[in-house]
């Protein structure tokens, strides 16, 4: 795929695997880059499945984000996930944790700052829960909660 679409990556398509992202400024241009993208995929005997497929959205979900004409945001699931995360018992709990809290460290100043008290503990031998890393595994939690946009809550 990236081999295909290489001439116009990051220019008005992404690609990951064979999920394909055509982004624009103006319908008119967008309706051009998607007749460029199926010439393309025509070209190749490559097929878009029709279910799968949204057209001139103002935002798409797209690899655990939402991509809209404001930006790029987190997915309220997947914050609403760490949010309802219980306190890591074993290694492995914290590794999950850090693995979905660390996915959105881009949007998180401080990120290993805040951090640090949890992934000292994934050193060889050192899983020992103390206040410190309760601290820091509720501060995420709060600072991932305040990446929600406004009425984007997954809370009913």
């Amino acid at each position: 795929m990236n081999h295909i679409f290489q001439k116009h990556l990051r220019k008005f398509i992404l690609v990951f695997f064979d999920d394909i992202l055509v982004f624009s400024r103006t319908l008119e241009e967008h309706v051009d880059h998607l007749r460029t993208t199926f010439e393309l995929l025509v070209q190749h005997q490559l097929f878009a499945k029709e279910s799968k497929c949204v057209f001139a959205a103002k935002k798409v979900e797209y690899l655990g984000h939402y991509i809209s004409v404001d930006g790029v945001a987190t997915d309220p699931k997947k914050v609403e996930a760490v949010q309802s995360w219980p306190e890591p018992t074993n290694l492995k709990q914290l590794r999950d944790f850090l693995g979905l809290a660390g996915y959105y460290r881009r949007f998180i100043k401080g990120y290993g700052v805040i951090s640090k008290p949890l992934t000292d503990l994934l050193k060889k031998d050192n899983f020992n829960w103390s206040s410190k890393a309760t601290d820091a595994f509720e501060s995420l939690k709060r600072v991932l909660r305040q990446l929600i946009p406004l009425g984007m809550s997954c809370i009913n």
